[in-house]
């Protein structure tokens, strides 16, 4: 028998280490080769490490949550054969290893001396004063600033045992009664007590790529925040009908289709808006394509999968092509190429999208988009109110590149196209 060790291979992209997310494998397991071992997080996407051999898991090196160096063991194997013994002799990276760990040996018992005979409990010591036990009905007895802290604190003095002359309320009784976690000394008592438990989550995997990402953003980012109201009565009236004829083999319209379309036809004339600043370098890639990120809420976190070439594609095609790569987030099949290269975002919460939001910016981008909830609302029409269809488009600039006038331009631009959805579809 020899023994494998496995690498953290180099998966390309100038990558230097991989987060240890999911271990498929645990010592002792007999396994095959190609079966998954461990899936490891890279700053580009998840990647499922699979077996080049067979052989049975002697050894598993990081935990869930650390960063492994690429070249550092991740796994060591007992297979037939000498193994890749020269693989072995390498000097390993340092790395946390979760398996196999030897006990110390157990020093011999110590000689117990003998205790004195246990004492029975005195019913009153210092750490217990004396409480006079109210009756149910009887009053509490308690100064006015004991009321006071009491009634902030939200505790009925009722349920306060009282170790003061005829059973009153002393601060210090207060003060147990709170350290006690709220017992009641009364029979059957009850009332509100303070919840004292923490739980203690792990920032991992996804979940962690994406609050680096979003700090990162925000340290790095100056946001503008802009709010339109549009009216989108003829645009919703549109897209019922749309979907009301539209073909077996066609998708069902959302407003977002509506919007990349819009975009395809106001970002020509906006240019520093669809585009990547390098801030590194102090360089602006204008694009020339329109690639649309999505914001898709997954089990996972939060993903931006990529609709390519909007402006390629006519409504239905980029119906198809959001729900496709949004589909593939969800189900965590995305590529690495699906889920990188957006020029601009969009983000929408649905029907639950509130009235404003303040989107952050998905860096590089210098832009992003977030409609919110559509809505019937009064609105004054000359000397009448009607009901109209209305929504808050809410928006976030990079401030850097993207001044307060541009902003509320291309916004006013967009908006003119979706209150009059015919100029989406001329040219």
């Amino acid at each position: 028998m020899g023994r494998y060790v496995f690498r953290l291979p180099d998966v390309g992209e100038g990558v230097a280490e991989a987060e240890v997310v999911v271990w498929h494998v645990k010592v002792g397991d007999v396994i095959k080769e190609d079966q998954s071992l461990v899936d490891v997080m890279t700053d580009k996407a998840t990647v499922d490490m699979t077996s080049p051999i067979d052989g049975r898991v002697t050894a598993l090196h990081g935990e869930i949550g650390s960063m492994m160096p690429v070249g550092s063991i991740l796994v060591e194997l007992e297979v037939e054969g000498e193994g890749n013994a020269s693989d072995a002799a390498a000097p390993p990276v340092a790395a946390a290893p979760v398996a196999e760990v030897t006990p110390e040996p157990v020093p011999p018992p110590a000689p117990v001396a003998k205790e004195p005979a246990a004492q029975p409990a005195s019913p009153i010591t210092r750490s217990q004063p004396a409480f006079t036990t109210r009756q149910p009905g009887d009053a509490p007895v308690a100064s006015p600033a004991t009321r006071r802290r009491a009634h902030d604190l939200g505790i009925p003095l009722q349920y306060v045992p009282g170790s003061g002359p005829g059973g009153r309320i002393l601060a210090e009784d207060l003060d147990a009664y709170i350290g006690s976690g709220g017992a009641s000394a009364l029979a059957g008592g009850g009332g509100p007590s303070p919840r004292t438990g923490i739980a203690d989550t792990r920032i991992i995997g996804l979940r962690r790529k994406i609050a680096e990402k979003m700090q990162d953003a925000k340290r790095r980012i100056p946001h503008i925040a802009y709010v339109e109201e549009c009216d989108l009565t003829q645009l919703e009236a549109l897209r019922v009908d749309l979907n009301a004829h539209r073909r077996e083999d066609q998708p069902k319209l959302t407003l977002l289709p509506f919007m990349m379309r819009a975009l395809v036809k106001v970002l020509p004339d906006f240019p520093q808006i669809n585009a990547l600043y390098d801030d590194d370098e102090g360089v602006l890639h204008a694009h020339e394509g329109v690639h649309i990120g999505i914001a898709t809420q997954t089990p996972g976190g939060l993903m931006v999968p990529v609709v390519r070439h909007a402006e390629a594609r006519d409504i239905w095609d980029c119906a198809r092509e959001l729900s496709r790569v949004a589909a593939a987030a969800r189900n965590g099949k995305a590529t690495r190429e699906e889920l990188s290269g957006s020029t601009i975002t969009l983000t929408s919460l649905g029907a639950i999208g509130g009235i404003v939001t303040t989107p952050v910016i998905n860096h590089p981008e210098v832009a992003i988009l977030a409609p919110n909830k559509l809505m019937d609302r009064p609105v004054v029409e000359g000397n009448f109110v009607t009901v109209r269809k209305m929504m808050n488009l809410s928006s976030s600039f990079d401030h850097r590149i993207v001044d307060g006038w541009d902003a509320a331009q291309f916004i006013q631009r967009l908006k003119r196209l979706l209150e009059h959805p015919a100029l989406i579809f001329m040219d």
